[in-house]
């Protein structure tokens, strides 16, 4: 994690070394950048990454693999929520009840 006014693909750079053994990496936009793919292309790893809006020639990237990316972040967003609920963030039966029907609904 990088600070707010860091650029992604900067804080991206960082962790590089440590990427685990990858087929593919999936990331936003954000994380555009030519010196990035490049790196994932020589470790052979394929880059599933949407160009930015302003870039002169479009990239070429799997769109439906792209967008299964949302699964993994509404899980995360959904193990955040019950970890407030197991750490008394938020604790109340209503909460409790209202959390379990999304899961089970949503």
């Amino acid at each position: 994690m990088t600070a707010g006014q860091v650029s992604d693909y900067r804080g991206a750079d960082m962790v590089l070394p440590a990427l685990p053994e990858a087929f593919v990496l999936i990331v936003a936009r954000g994380y555009d950048s030519d010196r990035l793919r490049k790196a994932l292309a020589e470790r052979g790893v394929k880059s599933c990454i949407p160009g930015r809006a302003n870039r002169k020639e479009p990239i070429v990237y799997d769109h439906g693999l792209y967008k299964r990316r949302n699964l993994i972040e509404r899980l995360f967003g959904r193990l955040k929520d019950w970890r407030r609920i197991a750490t008394r963030y938020d604790r109340c039966a209503h909460t409790v009840l209202q959390r379990h029907l999304h899961s089970c609904h949503g």
